[in-house]
């Protein structure tokens, strides 16, 4: 690899252009894997059909490796000796990349974000999904006085970055407004507002926000998206679309949520809440999460083979919910982006293959199994009578004493006639043969 003299010129042409840049901080997962997998992992990615020259950048062994003339593929820190940076920006013919001819070309923008992150010392990550989330150290903001908490600040960095102020704080009507859709989705009643705008005492806001997350509409606003990552519904999904009861499960949810239930219980509760020792009605309810599915009940199908899509739904629904992985590429292939296989994907398919439920769903209502969930008026008639019931059978069960007696009569009475009755054998009779 020879550097030219005019890439020098070229690499500071674009950092005096874009000041901005100079002061980034470049991240592999959020700044250069979307470069390089737009751009580059057709032809360099996890697909062995349409890889060339044996270079995967998609794993840290190939983008750290050396080319076939032992030229580092980047060199940590020195953009100049990295064959990376050498093909973008000043190969010729064959050497180019991306080729000339590709459809998909790298801009300058990303060229210079590519040899920043080379420069910082081009640091790897792997899957964003993977990497436990760290508290960042605050960025020192001019404008200190600003900030009301540490959030402020991070929006406020940006701010500054970009040239801008932040905008003058909004009137008392915007905001109860904002935090009222933000925290229940439902607008400010009138009497609420008024009720801000009367109080003159320090942390009159803060209370409104206290207010809101103690209503139950917390819960609701909160659950929404989890219903929606988790294909809620109380409907079948296919042909008619008829009904299901499924809102048992969505109503625990949104409970979860009023609760402030642990993120490791809610998840555990969901997943398995069945078989957990002694559990309880709401943790089986918990389970739902595993029947949200959509079930069909039209009598051409073939059941077996509607029994494996919902075993496949309950795996790519799994996996995106709580994984962040997009696991149903890995049904047909090895993934092309997300490190999964094949293999790992069936290994998954048949930890949720254990539902006993046939391919073939009811016409109407739930599938089985079935789980009765008693409303708290029905399941208090129902341990009353269960009390009933119990004191009936050992009323059923217990000595009879008038039996007893009874029988003693019959037996008495039953003797007597036998003492008074005449008893003679049976003649010999003819029998024709």
């Amino acid at each position: 690899m020879k550097i030219r003299p005019e890439t020098i010129v070229f690499t500071a042409l674009l950092i005096a252009a874009s000041p901005v840049f100079a002061q980034r901080d470049i991240q592999f997962n959020r700044d250069v894997r979307p470069i390089i997998s737009d751009k580059c992992f057709t032809c360099h990615g996890p697909d062995a059909n349409t890889r060339e020259a044996d270079l995967r950048l998609d794993e840290q062994a190939g983008l750290f490796g050396k080319s076939e003339m032992g030229q580092p593929i980047v060199a940590p820190g020195d953009s100049v000796e990295s064959e990376l940076y050498y093909r973008i920006t000043e190969a010729e013919g064959d050497e180019v990349m991306p080729p000339k001819d590709a459809v998909l070309q790298l801009t300058d923008d990303e060229k210079e974000t590519l040899r920043l992150w080379i420069e910082q010392g081009a640091e790897w990550q792997g899957h964003w999904s993977f990497i436990p989330p760290v508290k960042p150290a605050l960025p020192s903001v001019e404008m200190k006085d600003w900030a009301q908490n540490e959030i402020d600040l991070f929006v406020l960095k940006k701010l500054e970055l970009a040239g801008m102020t932040p905008s003058p704080e909004a009137p008392r009507e915007t905001l109860i407004r904002r935090v009222s859709l933000d925290l229940t989705g439902l607008p400010a009643t009138p009497e609420d507002i008024d009720a801000f705008l009367n109080d003159t005492e320090p942390g009159a806001y803060e209370r409104v926000v206290d207010r809101l997350l103690e209503s139950p509409h917390y819960g609701e606003r909160m659950a929404f998206p989890w219903l929606d990552a988790a294909r809620y519904s109380d409907t079948n999904g296919y042909q008619r679309d008829t009904k299901r009861f499924m809102w048992h499960w969505r109503d625990w949810v949104i409970n979860a949520f009023n609760d402030n239930m642990p993120f490791d219980q809610f998840t555990i509760e969901q997943l398995a809440g069945d078989l957990l020792p002694n559990a309880t009605l709401s943790q089986k309810v918990a389970t739902g999460f595993n029947r949200n599915h959509r079930i069909n009940g039209e009598g051409g199908i073939i059941p077996e083979e509607y029994a494996v899509e919902y075993v496949a739904d309950r795996v790519q629904t799994t996996s995106t919910t709580w994984m962040a992985l997009t696991m149903e590429c890995a049904r047909c292939h090895d993934h092309k982006y997300d490190p999964l296989s094949q293999k790992e994907f069936y290994q998954m398919f048949a930890f949720f293959n254990s539902v006993p439920e046939e391919g073939k769903g009811r016409e109407r209502g739930n599938d089985t199994p079935f789980l009765p969930v008693p409303t708290k008026e029905e399941q208090a008639t129902m341990n009353s009578l269960k009390v009933e019931l119990g004191a009936l059978r050992m009323q059923h069960e217990a000595p009879d004493d008038s039996l007893d007696r009874e029988q003693r009569k019959w037996e008495r009475e039953l003797r007597k006639k036998f003492e008074t009755q005449t008893w003679s054998p049976l003649t010999d009779a003819s029998v024709d043969r």
